[in-house]
């Protein structure tokens, strides 16, 4: 009972942190990646990869935690495996994201310096 509360209230909440993440960066991202790269259809296309490899991360993720989850028998497990596995989440979004700032705070430096 207490395990598929504790998956519904996982995929949920990692769900919309996903989609909504990964809307945002797409959204704000094309401003960088136009600034960075001249051609529009091409900044098109990598962002669109860089959003498919997103999801990919994050799903297999989720897949990957699900997998491990151990049996849950009260409410305070439910609350505390929930929200430390979302936290995970949340850290691998941020790494990801500082890595793809960093790698075109790079590249933008190495154009503008030629």
């Amino acid at each position: 009972m207490f395990n598929i509360i504790s998956y519904m209230l996982f995929l949920s909440i990692s769900s919309y942190i996903t989609i909504d993440v990964g809307r945002r960066c797409f959204n704000s991202g094309k401003v960088y990646l136009e600034y960075l790269i001249k051609d529009k259809h091409f900044c098109l296309t990598v962002n669109r990869i860089l959003l498919g490899s997103y999801y990919l991360v994050n799903l297999g993720y989720i897949a990957i935690s699900l997998s491990s989850w151990g049996e849950i028998i009260s409410m305070d497990e439910v609350l505390a495996t929930v929200f430390s596995r979302i936290g995970y989440i949340i850290l691998i979004l941020c790494f990801l994201h500082f890595t793809n700032i960093l790698m075109l705070y790079i590249l933008r430096k190495k154009l503008t310096i030629k």
